[in-house]
């Protein structure tokens, strides 16, 4: 197998991080160089601080479901975060990305977007966390 640069996202919860430690502690085994994007608080960090894979952290925001002026800060902190990792994958020059998803994903797959890095999302839920609810007849 040949040797690539992965880069890892996801966090805001164990659920995001525990599939990408599984696979980073596969990955390591082939010698490929690893590394992680976070957020600069979150239990991303933590989780994989115990590992010997570089962390960056990164500002992000969360999407609240109900109105708070968090949601408009929150925007910047999305484009602040977006040039963090743009300026971190243009550094590193990953292979690829693979996402578990997370709030602090979504400005490290716009800034691999933007940089054309190939792109992998791996959603393991069964059934989705939001619910579209439509008005009657429209299902």
């Amino acid at each position: 197998m040949n040797k690539r640069k992965i880069m890892f996202t996801g966090g805001g919860s164990a659920g995001h991080v525990t599939p990408n430690i599984a696979l980073i502690n596969e990955l390591q085994h082939d010698k490929n160089d690893l590394y992680y994007i976070g957020s600069h608080s979150g239990i991303e960090k933590e989780l994989i601080g115990k590992l010997n894979v570089p962390y960056f952290g990164i500002s992000s925001g969360k999407l609240r479901r109900y109105i708070d002026m968090e949601n408009v800060k929150d925007v910047f902190r999305v484009l602040k975060g977006t040039s963090e990792a743009h300026k971190i994958l243009k550094k590193i020059k990953p292979d690829l990305l693979f996402s578990k998803g997370g709030f602090v994903s979504v400005p490290v797959i716009l800034a691999a977007s933007i940089l054309r890095v190939p792109i992998y999302i791996h959603e393991s839920d069964l059934t989705p966390d939001w619910q579209i609810k439509f008005p009657s007849g429209l299902q």
